[in-house]
């Protein structure tokens, strides 16, 4: 089950590309960078909340370590995917990703990964 979970992590990149595509050509040409990033993060939220909700209905996991293992290769594999593929692929500076990860500044997009990571587990003991 870890493995169909860990692969079940590739359709989240599309998940969150068509999310960033959502933004660059639709709301985001109509207001400033940071509610546009806000706005974005609660969508990708809500679309990855959806995503493992189809998934356990599909594929149920069996414990709360199964679905606790899983949030966290998540959490890895994403974080893994955007500093690697943002830095070396889009060619983003590091203090641009990291810019992301300033709550404080406004920046949501640890409550997404935060979401990543525990959403596994809650969604297991809802349908417990």
């Amino acid at each position: 089950m870890i493995l169909r979970y860990t692969i079940a992590w590739l359709p989240m990149v599309v998940i969150a590309i068509g999310n960033g595509m959502l933004r660059e050509f639709g709301y985001g040409k109509y207001m400033n960078e940071l509610p546009s990033h806000q706005i974005a993060s609660v969508t990708g939220i809500v679309f990855f909340v959806l995503y493992i909700w189809f998934l356990s209905v599909l594929w149920p996991l069996e414990s709360a370590g199964q679905a606790l293992a899983v949030g966290h290769i998540w959490l890895g594999l994403t974080i893994a995917f955007e500093f690697l593929f943002g830095h070396y692929v889009v060619k983003h500076p590091w203090p641009k990703l990291l810019q992301d990860y300033n709550i404080f500044a406004g920046r949501l997009w640890p409550l997404v990964l935060l979401t990543v990571a525990t959403t596994p587990y809650i969604i297991y003991r809802i349908r417990g």
